[in-house]
């Protein structure tokens, strides 16, 4: 499918701002959920974005700068751990998402997000499943989220040695459950994440 498909169907419709929506780290034991919004030029595609997970550290490092400097306009926010215990997962990555869309400078005529989230902002919107890899503007802002919370992690692992975040940036490996047994909790665990382990 076109990268550029979904965006190219809005534009033929007269919209003009179409931004794309997309979460990094729902699933970790550690560490905020963080979601980017971004709005890219009509027409102008950056080589090689795709969904996050399948680039090197390498290529992401190097798409986000390049993602920042053509953006017309883009958001990353987080939300910490202690709201992720208080709400759940899933309205913490909604609650991300919009507050992401709300931060922008410019307003979004349309949005996009990944996956299948509904979002409650007054814009109208579309989610679509897998959209990080099938559409450009959701792979663009799911590259800048993630070079955000890995290099957010490996702050934290200078700050909470043992537990190993540098690497796998608040994961449930093996050996990052091993550390919370050995050592406890941090600030930054999710305790609704980790309550067999407390």
């Amino acid at each position: 499918m076109d990268k550029l498909y979904y965006e190219s169907k809005l534009h033929e419709r007269g919209i003009k701002y179409v931004c794309g929506v997309d979460e990094v780290g729902r699933g970790p034991l550690a560490g905020p959920v963080v979601c980017a919004a971004v709005i890219m030029p009509e027409g102008d595609i950056i080589e090689g974005v795709d969904d996050s997970k399948k680039l090197s550290a390498k290529m992401r490092q190097k798409l986000s700068e390049l993602i920042r400097q053509k953006a017309v306009a883009w958001a990353i926010c987080r939300v910490e751990p202690q709201v992720i215990d208080d709400i759940n997962i899933l309205q913490a990555t909604r609650l991300c998402m919009k507050n992401a869309v709300e931060s922008l400078e410019i307003k979004p005529d349309f949005v996009l997000t990944d996956g299948n989230m509904t979002l409650d902002i007054d814009i109208e919107q579309r989610s679509i499943v897998k959209g990080d890899a099938n559409c450009y503007c959701i792979g663009a802002a799911s590259i800048i989220a993630k070079v955000y919370r890995d290099a957010l992690m490996a702050e934290y692992a200078a700050v909470y040695p043992g537990y190993g975040f540098e690497k796998n940036v608040g994961y449930g490996t093996a050996a990052h459950i091993a550390a919370i047994k050995a050592q406890g909790l941090t600030p930054i665990h999710r305790r609704s994440f980790t309550g067999k382990w407390q």
